[in-house]
């Protein structure tokens, strides 16, 4: 049986990750990598996406070609493609879906703490904070996109697929 709360979360965090992903598909190539930094802030999203998706915040790393860079407050070593970003964010709505499927977890009793203690938080919060930077990163990248090209992607109400 599915439990309700967690397809609830679901529904809308993968919403999240949905319009995120349609700002990045949406934006043209001549804009990728200006002084707007179209592709620093997806990639900064997706990134701490992935960490607050990972139970124990010690134990995470990025996957490859990604590297600590948004933890050292430096520039990555190169201008992250489409690509690879579109694949980063396919891996954080896997990542996300595995946790929300996952039945031995409690969302209210199970504690996510970061490496430095600043942050305590229930993993209930923890997805409902992750799902409020996604918004605000992705509502950046809409912004970008409605300055520079005059689009910008469809509001997003739920996630296409569920759990």
């Amino acid at each position: 049986m599915k439990n309700p709360l967690n397809e609830a979360i679901w529904n809308q965090f993968g919403a999240s990750l949905e319009t995120l992903q349609n700002a990045i598909k949406l934006c043209p190539e001549h804009n990728w990598d200006t002084e707007k930094r179209f592709w620093i802030h997806a990639y900064h999203c997706l990134f701490f996406t992935d960490y607050y998706l990972t139970l124990e915040a010690a134990t995470f790393v990025p996957p490859p070609p990604f590297t600590y860079s948004e933890f050292e407050d430096e520039m990555p070593d190169y201008v992250y493609s489409k690509e690879e970003l579109l694949n980063y964010l396919a891996y954080c709505t896997s990542k996300a879906k595995k946790l929300l499927e996952n039945k031995k977890i409690d969302l209210l009793s199970t504690r996510w703490k970061n490496t430095s203690g600043s942050m305590d938080y229930s993993l209930l919060e923890l997805l409902l904070y992750n799902m409020r930077h996604i918004q605000h990163h992705a509502a950046q990248l809409n912004l970008i996109l409605r300055q520079d090209i005059q689009d910008a992607p469809e509001w997003v109400s739920r996630a296409s697929q569920g759990i």
